[in-house]
């Protein structure tokens, strides 16, 4: 039986992606990628790519859909801390950074998604964020932790605390996952940044009200 009949459905494209991420992982910008690299790296011939993907840009796609269910983990996960909600936001960025070291390809993949070269991969990405951030907003209001603030204020500032986020991934990105103090300096840059954010809010007046 040869190789590719003893392969699992979906195992070629799951090394595919994988490949791609390990690329990423190891330094190289996404959208400088080719087909033969990542199915070099993947171990598998070129043309067996266009059975799983039509383009480097749908291989990204597929990418953006896999960090949506990492970023969905970190969402369920920070929701089993809303009993200490006076522990909230440091729980969260702390439930942040480890999913950023346990998925750090995958978040390198995401900061070079951002600004990178692929419109279709940076909107898959912002739609993500997007995403996140009205999790975010609906979470809040279940709590009644931003009762004062109208849905549109509510709603630009769960944006700005999920672009916060976003910039302080670049920060954690360019540092040792076994640089404890660097690791622990951005956690505690991140947790003040986003603490400014919900005092401000605190105080913040809806025009609507």
């Amino acid at each position: 039986m040869t190789e590719r009949k003893r392969r699992k459905p979906g195992e070629t494209r799951e090394k595919l992606m994988a490949a791609a991420l390990a690329l990423v992982g190891r330094g190289r910008h996404f959208a400088s990628l080719g087909i033969r690299e990542v199915t070099r790296e993947a171990g598998v011939v070129p043309t067996s790519f266009y059975r799983h993907f039509r383009s480097m840009d749908d291989l990204g796609l597929q990418l953006v859909d896999e960090l949506g269910l990492v970023l969905r983990r970190m969402m369920r996960e920070a929701r089993g801390h809303v009993l200490q909600a006076d522990k909230l936001m440091e729980e969260s960025v702390a439930i942040f950074i480890s999913h950023v070291q346990a998925n750090r390809s995958f978040f390198f993949f995401m900061a070079q998604g951002l600004a990178g070269e692929s419109r279709a991969v940076q909107e898959g990405i912002r739609s993500e964020m997007r995403f996140f951030a009205s999790e975010l907003a609906n979470d809040l209001r279940r709590m009644r932790l931003v009762d004062h603030l109208s849905d549109h204020d509510l709603d630009l500032t769960c944006d700005l605390v999920v672009r916060t986020v976003a910039f302080s991934l670049t920060d954690l990105l360019g540092i040792s996952p076994d640089d404890d103090y660097q690791v622990a300096q951005v956690r505690t840059r991140t947790t003040r940044f986003l603490q400014l954010i919900f005092v401000g809010a605190a105080h913040w007046k809806s025009q609507s009200q």
